[in-house]
């Protein structure tokens, strides 16, 4: 799964903000964490290097970001250990090197810090940097997951459904897809909503299938939006409804899924122009983005009819 960094922010007045430059940060702020910074302060470093990792009051500049994160990570920044890893791993301002990813996530992940925890596991599953072991993988994910981070709760659940390092159990492969799916991450509501579809460790529910698939949708995931329209061409878990079928149809198409494109086709023959015309005006709010984000543990629910 893709790792996960926090977001750089510095926080402005409003009378600040008017004075700021255009990406946001003001150059005294910079300079007074540089100032921190090389005065041992770790937790500034690291700071100084996600302003120069997404170029935020400075020119972007990712070997900058690296040494850092460098300084951060040697004076005990948990979070300097996770961003030096996630440049080593995908070689951004350094020489890739995942022997050192691995070193520094564990570095992270001993101090606690979930997102490296999280990529340690990744580390452990995929066998990148370390010998593969999906023990240690499934450990790692585990404990990033009772800290509520929800790409490794996604991660074991995915670990559990198809009994990865652990034995299959799709009780336990439910519960923590709904736990990240409850945080609004869409490819677990994806998850769980199939789940329900389908009934896999959950009851046959398909207006729970409609309610956590319309979570998705509404974050622009493509299959998601495919099955919602599905969901409304079928009233199964919602009413029939063409219109908004179309609509969600519509909206997969953009976000590239060819699948939806001959749905769209086959919908159109039993549909009025009037309706048509509510539906691509209805569509035009609809959020579309490319992909669906995180592994999908199941088909598309038109492929079970």
């Amino acid at each position: 799964m893709g790792a996960l960094l926090f977001c750089f922010g510095l926080h402005l007045s409003a009378q600040q903000a008017a004075n700021s430059s255009p990406d946001g940060a003001l150059p005294s702020e910079i300079a007074a964490l540089q100032q921190l910074a090389r005065s041992g302060d770790g937790h500034a470093a690291y700071l100084l290097g996600r302003a120069y990792m997404d170029g935020k009051g400075v020119h972007q500049d990712l070997h900058e970001a690296g040494a850092w994160f460098t300084q951060a990570a040697n004076r005990g920044s948990a979070d300097g250990d996770f961003a030096l890893g996630y440049l080593y791993e995908h070689g951004l301002g350094l020489a890739r090197n995942l022997h050192r990813a691995v070193i520094y996530y564990m570095a992270g992940a001993e101090k606690g810090h979930p997102e490296a925890e999280n990529n340690l596991a990744s580390m452990y599953e995929h066998g990148k940097g370390v010998k593969k072991n999906l023990q240690q993988a499934t450990q790692w994910y585990l404990a990033a997951a009772n800290q509520g981070e929800v790409v490794s709760q996604c991660n074991l659940a995915s670990l559990y459904f198809v009994g990865r390092g652990v034995e299959r159990d799709y009780l336990q492969s439910a519960a923590w897809f709904k736990a990240a799916a409850q945080q609004g991450y869409a490819p677990a509501q994806e998850n769980l909503a199939w789940m329900y579809y389908r009934a896999i460790g959950m009851p046959l529910d398909y207006r729970q299938a409609a309610n956590w698939i319309r979570h998705a949708a509404d974050q622009g995931f493509p299959r998601a939006q495919l099955d919602l329209a599905y969901l409304y061409e079928q009233g199964k878990g919602v009413a029939l409804d063409y219109v908004n079928a179309y609509a969600w149809y519509k909206a997969a198409v953009a976000g590239g899924d060819k699948r939806a494109a001959s749905r769209l086709k086959s919908l159109a023959r039993v549909m009025t122009q009037l309706q048509i015309s509510k539906a691509n005006e209805l569509a035009a709010h609809f959020p579309t983005t490319s992909g669906g984000g995180g592994n999908l543990i199941g088909t598309a629910f038109l492929d079970h009819k």
